[in-house]
């Protein structure tokens, strides 16, 4: 990677031009400056109007906010996706001119984007528009971090640029982007006509499959996931529902990665891995129980969770798959001793962070490649599961309960699994949502369980 001292536009595209005309290979040119505050939903919500594909990213736990516009350069990888991927993104940033003077979260070259949650299997039409790994280096990226706004322009150089455009679209950016966040957009979303639960019967004989699967001795715990199919009576509005999310499901990670004309969007509570230089974050999230109505029957029942001895298993599964997962990559493992509660809108679940120092020859892919899918996502063992899963399932899952997130220049980046989520396709959206089968497993109370991880994106369906 090219750091630059100092900022000099014309200096950097010069330079970029001059490695493309040696090398013919495309370079990049990232420009990162403090800018005043701005509305990042309001941002995010008008930026359709430019026609380019938008990114949505937040941590509501950390006050930090991604809104990406365009594309200057997409990473996509089919075969050993992990690898190749990283391979990738490590030789861009050594094609990067980079002026950035802040060690921000997301602010330099930054790349968002995911993958599917199992490359082995088939995909169908429904996301076809979604890679098996797939992301790309916005064009405009604006960052919010606990109360401050960066904005960085990044663009491609390659042989037959044009250098006035690209100074041009630079100077130019941050009026472009204050006029977006300031421009008051009172689209309305629309209302559900039609709710379809795809295959609910052969889903529950499958739960009880499972439980006959495990009982056998031939594995632990399977995830098994389900669809509902919904429309509306009109096309839904991506910024609508962010907003409606943020109201609604605190403590999660909200994110809407648009493609076209479609929309993979959810709010997720479950961190996979986050790194700051060689320092990581991961969590363990399993063990799922209902919200009380009232304060204290909201107590009771967390402190039910707490000892409940299905759940306690279950936890311990992914507890345990994240220790020996990252063991051969990190050092100074550090795990909480007890699981204590994370509460959401609708449900809540036991929780156990897991921090540890990333050896300096690994990176932040080797760790998603490692961590994914835990048993909050596949079972257990994770070959039988997923085995069991490609042979009875019958679900394309496409990104969801797959690593989505974003990692950039300053060696920051953080991945969460695409969960309580769904793919909007105009005024058509699938739902995705699942649970987590072990030997006591009833496939009605699986069954409600699903429908209440359904809440998320059906409470933000309507107006």
């Amino acid at each position: 990677m090219i750091e630059t001292k100092q900022y000099h536009v014309e200096e950097l595209i010069d330079q970029a031009m001059e490695q493309v005309n040696r090398t013919k290979r495309v370079h990049l040119v990232s420009i990162t400056k403090k800018i005043d505050s701005i509305n990042m939903l309001q941002l995010f919500s008008n930026a359709k109007q430019t026609g380019k594909n938008r990114t949505y990213w937040s941590s509501t736990d950390d006050d930090f906010t991604i809104v990406g516009i365009g594309s200057s350069y997409d990473i996509q990888a089919q075969n050993n996706h992990y690898a190749a991927t990283q391979q990738e993104w490590l030789a861009l940033l050594q094609r990067s001119f980079i002026y950035n003077p802040y060690d921000i979260d997301g602010t330099g070259v930054v790349a968002l984007g995911g993958m599917t949650f199992d490359p082995k299997n088939p995909q169908t039409k429904l996301w076809e528009n979604y890679g098996v790994s797939l992301f790309h280096v916005p064009t405009y990226a604006v960052v919010e971090d606990k109360g401050s706004f960066y904005m960085t322009v990044t663009h491609a150089i390659d042989m037959g640029v044009d250098k006035a455009s690209v100074l041009a679209s630079i100077d130019g950016a941050e009026e472009m982007i204050q006029h977006m966040a300031d421009d008051v957009n009172d689209c309305s979303q629309g209302n559900i006509i039609h709710k379809e639960e795809i295959g609910t019967k052969r889903w529950l004989h499958n739960v009880e499959k499972a439980v006959q699967f495990i009982k056998e001795g031939q594995a632990n715990k399977i995830v098994l996931a389900r669809e509902m199919r919904v429309r509306l009576n009109k096309s839904a509005h991506i910024g609508k529902m962010l907003e409606k999310l943020h109201e609604l499901q605190t403590n999660c990670f909200i994110y809407a990665f648009e493609r076209g004309e479609d929309c993979f969007i959810g709010a997720t509570p479950e961190r996979l891995v986050r790194i700051e230089g060689e320092s990581m974050l991961s969590t363990c999230l399993a063990g799922t129980a209902p919200r009380g109505k009232t304060a204290e029957e909201d107590e009771q029942i967390g402190a039910a969770l707490l000892h409940d001895a299905k759940n306690l298993e279950e936890h311990g599964y992914v507890v345990q798959m994240i220790t020996d997962a990252i063991t051969p990559y990190c050092t100074d493992i550090e795990i909480a001793e007890q699981p204590s509660l994370r509460p959401l809108k609708n449900l809540q679940h036991l929780y156990t962070p897991v921090t540890a120092t990333i050896k300096p020859e690994y990176h932040i892919f080797d760790l998603v490649e490692s961590l994914h899918p835990t048993p909050a996502l596949g079972g257990l063992p994770n070959d039988v599961a997923l085995a069991f899963l490609k042979e009875h399932e019958q679900l394309d899952r496409g990104w969801y309960g797959a690593p989505i997130g974003w990692m950039d220049s300053n060696q920051h980046g953080e991945f969460a699994v695409g969960i309580r989520s769904a793919l909007v396709q105009d005024d058509e959206i699938s739902l995705f949502a699942g649970c987590g089968v072990m030997r006591d497993s009833d496939p009605q109370e699986e069954y409600e369980e699903t429908g209440i991880k359904f809440l998320p994106i059906l409470s933000v369906l309507e107006d």
